[in-house]
């Protein structure tokens, strides 16, 4: 029996001359949250339709918890939750009802659908709104009702993409709460994202993708050290980073550094040296000259 819920092997798609996944490999342990990085345009969002059988690779295998994608797609949907970028949910309808709703077309009966309903309003902390219009609800508020509605039946694969795009600070970290109760489930999770600190604060794994090809993976930590020992950061008089550099953290390449960029700085140029972030690693994966795509 796998250990993985998720295994994808050479997987190739093109749309038309247009190159969007280029040769990808990778495995998602059961019960982890495996996040997938990378720039507009890299090949996210296609993957995911790939796994969720709403897309068909041009080569390559793909398998959820041991059954291909196209082979077996039946049984992988029966296995699969999928919660795309927007939410997917009626405005007129109140929040209960739009659970209610899609527990009927699940099957459920009237009375199981009410307790289904109760259930999920618990959980994803709804309900003092059930009964009120989604056209009021907030952002967090309609991404919390969408990834309900989509757990109406309990699945053990979930696919988020971008599940927090659009969301402010404060409904963006309840969300990250919610996933990391369902993982605590044994549910397995594979999200895309383009915002760095959710990588780093919810997966177990990351992968970044850019330009169709995977480019590193592996702990928010493990990534961090790729790209050395400290970084250099730079600051104007108004506290703004100017530029960031990274060191392998030895005196020597700090001050090598710092002597190739001291003829270049403004007057009152700041030092600073801090460990290195996911905007580090994202940047020194997506960019052919660091230096110059580190300027703010």
């Amino acid at each position: 029996m796998t250990t993985n819920s998720i295994e994808v092997m050479g997987l190739r798609k093109s749309f038309g001359k247009q190159t969007v996944l280029d040769g990808i490999d990778l495995q998602v342990g059961k019960g982890t949250i495996f996040a997938l990085l990378g720039p507009n345009g890299a090949g996210k969002t296609t993957l995911i339709h790939i796994l969720s059988t709403l897309s068909e690779p041009d080569s390559g295998v793909a398998r959820i918890d041991g059954y291909d994608v196209i082979d077996d797609r039946k049984a992988v949907r029966g296995l699969i939750t999928l919660t795309g970028q927007f939410a997917a949910v009626d405005e007129v309808l109140t929040g209960l009802e739009n659970i209610i709703m899609m527990c009927r077309l699940a099957g459920l009966s009237a009375g199981e659908s009410r307790v289904r309903a109760a259930e999920l309003l618990k959980q994803f902390d709804l309900e003092a709104a059930a009964g009120k219009r989604v056209k009021s609800y907030s952002g967090g508020m309609r991404r919390r009702l969408d990834l309900a509605v989509s757990l109406v039946v309990s699945r053990p694969v979930l696919f988020l993409d971008e599940p927090t795009t659009g969301l402010d600070t404060v409904s963006r970290r309840s969300l990250w709460e919610t996933i990391l109760q369902l993982k605590q489930q044994g549910m397995t999770i594979l999200l895309t994202t383009q915002y760095l600190e959710e990588a780093d604060q919810l997966a177990d794994e990351i992968a970044v993708l850019n330009h169709g090809r995977i480019v590193a993976s592996g702990s928010a930590e493990s990534l961090k050290a790729r790209v050395g020992g400290e970084v250099i950061e730079l600051r104007n008089t108004l506290d703004e980073v100017i530029l960031s550099l990274p060191t392998s953290g030895t005196v020597q390449d700090v001050s090598r550094t710092l002597n190739e960029i001291a003829g270049s700085c403004p007057p009152g140029t700041r030092i600073y040296i801090r460990k290195p972030s996911m905007d580090d690693v994202f940047l020194a994966l997506t960019t052919t000259d660091n230096k110059e795509a580190s300027l703010v």
